[in-house]
């Protein structure tokens, strides 16, 4: 679509399914930062590598140690590498580029949900969120682990780096996720509570309540940092502004802490949770009162959407930031059970319950007047009376004006202007965008049949067609191959490589050589008066004279 005619006054928010995507039965989506590879987490435990800009499959990891299911992938900070959990309790960092296994480590609770530190471009450490335990901070090359705290009373009692508690804590969170830059993870647990953490030191720094005090199902920042979605089982989505700075948001925090030392306990975090979170919007359905499956954000945060959890349906709800309800997409009859906004351009992608992958994109129409304000779209002819001096070199009416370029401003053609979509520290030149094509080879069998077949071309080419035993018409033999090219009988001729087609003949030739083959060819009679002359006079040049000239 030519970009500079499309209305800037239409929502960019995806209408239609455009396409849809295929292989195996895939469970979990997850686009890279530039939103141009997919990944697919399967249900034989495989990981499927889109490329979005053709829509084939660029990479496959296949994991010969992993049968189940895949719950949850994610890429790191630049693309390079791939975190896998899957529901066999492991957790596998794959090079995406070599197809290789980093690490691989095995937890005791089925990790839901699995996210990378967003801090660095080959990060090792990751933040699980088990079935029924509490996150944990897991170090993929040692493999030790570190339980969070979910609730007040837990932060003094927290695991030890490297342990694991036996007991389930009484609060069993349901979502954990980091900021933008890692250095504080934001925890969700079953008293309706957003914990501020700090993972380094395993103590809570802040504590935000949740009117209602419902179970927090997911949890996840914008991708600039700014607001923070949560997604409680009151059926209701909220979006928090952060008041902190995206840098070094601990070093606030301690600060703001500082200013609440008269309080102890739960009221300081509380207090210290003002500081940091505040409550933006509220989005729920009123009417029909359902659960969402897996909100988030649009890639600029201007917009939440939201899938539908009822069974049996395929929708999609799409909000402005500011509260209102845009648009519904209806898909097939089939529950929705992941979902995800493209970094960069209007599309979303959601996966069904049947594991095909749908793509919604915008159905954009053409609006040349909304870019040129003078243009003016004719449904029928009209006839048009021109100005005396409309076609004038230098109209009196309308003065030219020149435009305002420096033309001895140099131009840079050397380095690359930067999305507006992205920011200055989201820059990198060690950025994996691509993945080179690799061609899938032939199969075996197809290849046997493919040589079989040329190889028979090659010897009946060679030695010719058997003839059949029967005599042809003309009295030659008749090849019944299937092949309609026929080799010359005189190679003379046609210099021993030329063929003719071979044509059936037709009923009336039939008929006409079936009545010549009947009766001899007799000369006719000036044919054979001519005949005889010529040998009487013939026989006189020999000095011959015989019965003919006495016939005479």
């Amino acid at each position: 679509m030519n970009a500079p005619i499309i209305d800037p006054l239409q929502g960019d928010f995806p209408e239609v399914i455009e396409e849809f995507l295929e292989h195996g039965v895939m469970k979990c989506i997850a686009f890279n930062r530039r939103g141009t590879l997919l990944a697919a987490g399967c249900s034989d435990g495989n990981c499927v590598i889109w490329d979005f800009e053709t829509r084939g499959i660029a990479k496959e990891l296949k994991d010969k140690d992993c049968v189940s299911a895949i719950t949850s992938v994610c890429w790191s900070n630049y693309g390079h590498q791939i975190l896998v959990s899957a529901a066999d309790r492991s957790l596998t960092l794959w090079n995406v580029l070599k197809g290789e296994k980093v690490n691989r480590i095995t937890l005791q609770q089925t990790p839901l949900q699995a996210r990378l530190h967003p801090g660095s471009s080959n990060p090792s450490l990751c933040l699980a969120c088990p079935l029924s335990s509490a996150p944990m901070i897991v170090d993929l090359k040692t493999g030790s682990t570190t339980l969070l705290p979910v609730c007040i009373s837990d932060a003094d009692t927290a695991s030890s780096r490297g342990k694991v508690s036996d007991g389930t804590p009484p609060f069993t969170p349901t979502a954990a996720c980091f900021n933008k830059y890692g250095d504080l993870v934001y925890v969700g647990n079953s008293k309706g509570e957003i914990l501020v953490i700090d993972y380094e030191r395993v103590q809570i720094e802040a504590m935000v309540p949740i009117s209602g005090g419902a179970v927090v199902k997911n949890i996840v920042f914008s991708r600039n940092g700014q607001y923070l979605l949560t997604n409680s089982n009151d059926r209701t989505i909220r979006i928090y502004e952060s008041l902190l700075p995206n840098k070094d948001g601990l070093k606030f925090i301690d600060e703001i802490t500082k200013e609440f030392d008269g309080l102890d306990g739960a009221e300081k975090l509380k207090a210290v949770g003002t500081k940091c979170l505040t409550l933006f919007r509220e989005f729920q359905d009123s009417i029909t009162r359902m659960h969402w499956k897996a909100p988030c954000f649009s890639g600029d945060g201007e917009w939440v959407v939201g899938g539908s959890a009822s069974k049996g349906e395929h929708k999609i709800y799409i909000w402005d930031r500011a509260g209102y309800l845009v648009k519904i997409l209806e898909g097939p009859k089939e529950a929705l059970i992941d979902l995800g906004w493209h970094p960069v351009h209007p599309i979303v992608v959601s996966v069904s319950l049947t594991g095909l992958i749908y793509i919604w994109a915008k159905d954009y129409t053409e609006n040349w007047s909304a870019f040129a304000p003078d243009f003016k779209e004719l449904e029928e002819n009209e006839e048009y009376v021109e100005r005396e001096d409309e076609f004038d070199l230098n109209p009196e009416t309308e003065k030219v004006k020149e435009p305002d370029v420096n033309e001895d401003e140099e131009v840079d053609i050397v380095n690359l202007e930067k999305d507006s979509a992205f920011s200055d520290s989201d820059a990198s030149q060690d950025e994996l965008c691509f993945l080179p094509a690799i061609p899938c080879p032939d199969i075996i069998e197809q290849q046997d049949k493919c040589i079989e077949i040329s190889s028979k071309m090659i010897e009946n080419n060679n030695s010719g067609s058997p003839p059949s035993e029967e005599a042809g018409v003309n009295g030659r033999t008749t090849n019944h191959a299937s092949s309609p090219l026929e080799v010359l009988d005189n190679p003379d001729d046609a210099g021993g490589a030329q063929v003719k087609r071979k044509r059936k003949p037709s009923e009336k030739g039939l008929e006409l050589q079936a009545e010549k083959g009947k009766k001899p060819s007799k000369p006719s009679g000036r044919l054979s008066k001519f005949k005889t002359k010529s040998m009487v006079h013939q026989d006189n040049s020999n000095g011959t004279y015989g019965d003919d000239n006495s016939d005479e």
